[in-house]
């Protein structure tokens, strides 16, 4: 049996089933993104988005899937502490892919802005929703997200109003908790209305030590003269499959601000598809990247400048020991008409070993003349030079190399807004540098 054929399978069985513990508005693209999956199937690495990751393989594994709906017995608080000292946060938990309404922020969060499941949002508002849920994230395009959207019963709905400003971080723990090998299917979906404002923190941890298989889909809207920043952070540990594909759009004059950071992990591939469709938007894209073991990390990004005037940077960073493994592929469209396009990408990676190997491939396709778009990548090794100066001055070899990594890491890490959030990163970037961090502090695997 192929690994496309179980998923078809699970889903002519348990569709009832999976409809039953879920709502009608996502159940309406159901059938739709399974017919696109029996047809698209796994991509493979023929398809150019997907050339460094071999997918089929993840999906091989027998995951258990928790389809109908029971609730997982973990107390989120005992599970782990993710707390980042003088960062004030509203603290939501989704323990696999289910929300814990159980579980709301003591503070409320100032009128205008609502945090909730999906599901339940979708059955008080279901015109708002499918407004915009599996618009961006094209089940016909993509197999990742076609199987998601198949399998997905509910996720996270983010709605925030026009010209509301959330001074509070919203901060939203991911926890994977199963006595057996699980996928989870989860779903965000994002609203920033005209002149909105917030930021949002998500952390992916692993609170038992299990296989997981993971497939997020997260959509965004940034409506005009609104400011989303989003920061993905991950520690889970080595036998964690983690596959994500972010879908954004920005209208005129819009801010949108993404840091993916990937401290622990067993295999990762994040995809970020950003559609810059009105004048005057502006996107940074960063990523830092620490892996070691034979731990692999696979940066995928599209920016599509549709119109004139709009802005994007981007800068992904990866920092690569033993036998890990690599690869960034950024693609820049800038479309006929996008005249005026500011577009710089750059990807610089060190490999601290020869056994470590990084692929990288960035790209620009230009349409329009009157633009100012580079691109870039570099792949080295620790410099010798560097290093004998500070072995020179009585430094160990170890924490010689140590200072270099932190150093050529700490370009990404200084871009983060959130200055406790910055403060925090530069702490834990070093205990993973020196082997302290092999997962999340605080974690009871850790104990």
């Amino acid at each position: 049996m192929t690994s496309e054929q179980q998923y078809i399978d699970l889903y002519r069985e348990c569709r009832e089933q999976i409809c039953a513990h879920s709502t009608d508005v996502l159940n309406a693209v159901r059938d739709e993104a399974f017919n696109s999956f029996e047809r698209l199937g796994f991509p493979s690495r023929k398809v150019e988005r997907y050339k460094y990751t071999t997918i089929d393989k993840l999906f091989e594994p027998n995951y258990g899937l928790n389809i109908n709906r029971l609730e997982v017995p973990v107390d989120p608080y005992k599970a782990f502490r993710c707390d980042v000292p003088n960062l004030s946060t509203s603290l939501y938990f989704i323990v696999n892919d289910q929300f814990r309404q159980s579980l709301q922020p003591k503070e409320n969060l100032p009128e205008g802005i609502e945090v909730a499941s999906l599901a339940e949002y979708a059955k008080a508002n279901p015109e708002f929703v499918a407004k915009h849920y599996a618009r961006l994230a094209k089940s016909d395009e993509d197999g990742i997200t076609a199987l998601n959207t198949m399998l997905a019963q509910d996720g996270l709905l983010v709605h925030v109003k026009r010209n509301v400003v959330v001074d509070k971080t919203v901060q939203v723990i991911n926890i994977l908790r199963s006595d057996v090998a699980m996928m989870v299917n989860r779903r965000v979906l994002i609203v920033m209305e005209e002149g909105a404002n917030a930021k949002f923190l998500f952390c992916d941890h692993a609170a038992d030590d299990q296989q997981f298989l993971t497939t997020q889909v997260i959509e965004a809207y940034v409506g005009a003269n609104a400011s989303l920043d989003l920061y993905c952070m991950e520690e889970t540990h080595y036998k964690n499959t983690r596959i994500s594909n972010v879908y954004v759009e920005q209208q005129r004059d819009s801010r949108f601000n993404h840091n993916v950071i990937t401290l622990h992990n067993g295999v990762t591939r994040n995809r970020l598809d950003v559609q810059l469709k009105g004048e005057g938007a502006e996107c940074w894209c960063n990523g830092c990247v620490i892996a070691d073991k034979t731990q692999h990390v696979d940066n995928n990004t599209l920016i599509d400048h549709q119109v004139s005037h709009c802005t994007s940077h981007e800068l992904y960073k990866y920092v690569l020991n033993d036998k890990a493994t690599g690869a960034f592929a950024g693609r820049v469209l800038v479309r006929h008409g996008a005249q005026h396009t500011v577009s710089e990408e750059v990807n610089q990676n060190l490999c601290a070993t020869k056994t470590a190997r990084m692929y990288t491939q960035p790209m620009l396709e230009i349409y329009a003349d009157d633009v100012k778009c580079s691109h870039g990548s570099t792949v080295g090794q620790l410099n010798d030079a560097a290093l004998f100066y500070m072995r020179q001055r009585g430094i160990s070899e170890k924490e010689a190399k140590l200072l270099l990594e932190f150093a050529f890491i700490n370009e990404v890490i200084d871009k983060i807004q959130l200055e406790p959030l910055r403060d925090r990163l530069h702490y834990l970037v070093e205990k993973r540098f020196r082997g302290e961090l092999s997962k999340c502090e605080g974690c009871k695997l850790c104990k």
